[in-house]
């Protein structure tokens, strides 16, 4: 199993920066996402504990269930299936407020069960799979820092 860890700060307020990443349908502003929709809302928010999440990413398609839900602070994801097959441990965003705005960890664990596995998983889909959230995240920098202005926010 390989982990996974993609930071990125974004000029933004944790509460809207929470709100874009758990957004499922804000992820095709990357030109990697394809295609994303929520398949079944979660209990207590459209994105909240058991919502159900579809992907299709230029490298393959994901089925992800939400299994926790703390806004707006973080929330775990469980991949239930893909294509190509791959094994997952983790899928884990948290947000912290920085001088900067919000500091995003986007950190996941997981292998593809293929042939030498472990060494493709480490050469290959790792460093594929942390481009495409780095580019998801940096489209979440693009949009809100195009945002109009909320309301100032409070310590």
């Amino acid at each position: 199993m390989e982990t996974l860890t993609v930071r990125r700060v974004i000029a933004a307020p944790i509460a809207d920066v929470f709100a874009w990443c758990t957004t499922t349908t804000n992820y095709t502003r990357s030109p990697f996402v394809l295609k994303a929709r929520l398949a079944r809302p979660g209990a207590g928010a459209p994105y909240g504990v058991g919502a159900v999440r579809l992907h299709t990413w230029v490298i393959g398609w994901f089925r992800e269930r939400i299994t926790s839900y703390n806004p707006p602070y973080d929330f775990d994801y469980a991949v239930d299936r893909s294509f190509p097959p791959a094994r997952h441990e983790l899928g884990r965003m948290t947000f912290t407020e920085v001088a900067e705005g919000t500091l995003v960890v986007w950190t996941t664990t997981f292998q593809v069960p293929v042939p030498f596995g472990a060494a493709f998983t480490r050469v290959v889909a790792k460093p594929v799979i942390g481009h495409v959230f780095g580019r998801i995240l940096d489209a979440a920098g693009t949009a809100l820092a195009s945002a109009p202005a909320g309301p100032p926010r409070s310590r």
